[in-house]
C-alpha cells in the first residue's frame, strides 16, 4: 500500500514522496515577468525541506493572458535564463520542480494588459469582470503555439514537469464550462467541441516536449456553480485528456476557484479526486485546505489521490513537510 511518504515515478520524473506544493502566485517577478532573487528564494526554502515535488505558480504565454503585475511570465526567450537558475537552485535541494503554464483570458483586466480580456465567447467571468472580446476562429493556432512555446522553454529551463493550467476560471476552463462557452463554431456547443481547444493544447504540447518532461493538467473537475461543469462532465475530460498524452491529472475547482461551497474540511476536493481516479489510470493529484500530515497520509493510503497539495500550511511553514516526515515515521 502506497502512503505520503512513498515515492513515485510519473513518466520520467522520479519523486521521493507524494508531498507536493501547489501553484501559488507569489508576486515576486519583475514587470517584465522575470524570476528574481525573491522568487528563487521562496521555492528554495521550501524545496530545502522535504517536498516531494514544487510546482512553480501560473505563468502567464501571452502578454493577453498576464492576470497580475508581477506574475511570472514564460512569452518569450528571455525568461529562460532566470527560471533556470530557479530549476538549478530546487534540483540542489533534492527536489523535482514543475512549472505551470496558463492564459488567464477573461479572468484579467484592461487595466493589466492594455487591451480588453479575451475569451472563448462574449460572456463575463462573473458580474465584477469585464465583458471579453471573444476569440476570433482564425487566432486559435496561435493561443496553441502560445502554449506549445511556453512548454518548450520550460524544458529549455530544467523544468522535470509542466502543468496545463485548465482550472479556476483561466482560459481552458473557459473554453470547456458551457457558462463561459456559447461558441457556434466548432470550438463550441457540445461538451467534445468545448473540450476541443484544450485538447488541442494537450496535444501539441505532448508533441513538442516528447519524454523531456512529464504533463499534468490542473481540471476544475466542478465549476461550482449553477448551469456549470460538474464531476460527470470532468471524469468524461479527464479521460480525454489522458488519452490525449496527459501524464497526471491535478484536480482543483472551476469557474469558482480553488474553494468551492459545499466542499470543506482538510482535502475538500477528495471525493472529486476520488471520482477522476475512478475514470483514469495516470496518477491524481489532489489539494484543498490540507494543514495536517495525516490528513494527507490518509488520502494516499485510501486511494483518494496519489499526490497530494499543500498549500496554505506550506506558506504559513516552510517546514511543514520536514515536520509530516518526522511526525510519519516516528
Amino acid at each position: 500500500m502506497s502512503d505520503l511518504l512513498s515515492p513515485l515515478c510519473v513518466k520520467n520524473m522520479s519523486l521521493k514522496n507524494r508531498i507536493v506544493m501547489p501553484p501559488m502566485a507569489s508576486n515576486t517577478a519583475t514587470l517584465e515577468g522575470m524570476a528574481t532573487e525573491a522568487t528563487f528564494r521562496y521555492y528554495e526554502e521550501r524545496a530545502d525541506r522535504g517536498v516531494g515535488l514544487i510546482i512553480v505558480e501560473h505563468t502567464y504565454v501571452l502578454k493577453s493572458g498576464k492576470y497580475r503585475e508581477r506574475q511570472l511570465g514564460i512569452d518569450c526567450d528571455d525568461h529562460v535564463g532566470p527560471l533556470s537558475e530557479l530549476t538549478r537552485r530546487v534540483h540542489a535541494c533534492g527536489a523535482a520542480i514543475g512549472i505551470q503554464i496558463t492564459h488567464a483570458g477573461a479572468a484579467t483586466r484592461s487595466s493589466t494588459i492594455g487591451q480588453r480580456p479575451l475569451g472563448p465567447s462574449v460572456v463575463p467571468l462573473s458580474p465584477e469582470h469585464e465583458v471579453p472580446c471573444e476569440i476570433e476562429r482564425s487566432f486559435i493556432p496561435h493561443l496553441v503555439k502560445a502554449f506549445v512555446q511556453g512548454a518548450k522553454r520550460a524544458v529549455a529551463a530544467g523544468f522535470d514537469m509542466v502543468e496545463l493550467h485548465g482550472a479556476h476560471g483561466y482560459l481552458l476552463n473557459q473554453f470547456l464550462s458551457p457558462i463561459t462557452n456559447i461558441r457556434s463554431d466548432e470550438y463550441g456547443g457540445s461538451r467534445e467541441g468545448r473540450l476541443r481547444f484544450p485538447l488541442e493544447v494537450v496535444t501539441a504540447v505532448c508533441s513538442a516536449v516528447g519524454p523531456d518532461a512529464a504533463i499534468f493538467y490542473r481540471l476544475g473537475a466542478d465549476d461550482g456553480v449553477p448551469g456549470g461543469l460538474t464531476i460527470d462532465d470532468t471524469c468524461w475530460a479527464a479521460q480525454k485528456l489522458v488519452a490525449a498524452g496527459v501524464d497526471a491529472i491535478d484536480v482543483s475547482g472551476g469557474l469558482g476557484g480553488a474553494s468551492l461551497p459545499g466542499y470543506i474540511g482538510e482535502g475538500y476536493f477528495a471525493p472529486l479526486s476520488e471520482a477522476i481516479k475512478g475514470a483514469v489510470d495516470v496518477p491524481v493529484m489532489v489539494t484543498g485546505g490540507i494543514t495536517t500530515p495525516e490528513a494527507a497520509d490518509s488520502l494516499v493510503r485510501q486511494g483518494k489521490a496519489d499526490l497530494v497539495g499543500v498549500g496554505r500550511a506550506l506558506l504559513a511553514n516552510p517546514s511543514w513537510a520536514q515536520n509530516a516526515i518526522q511526525t510519519l515515521r516516528s
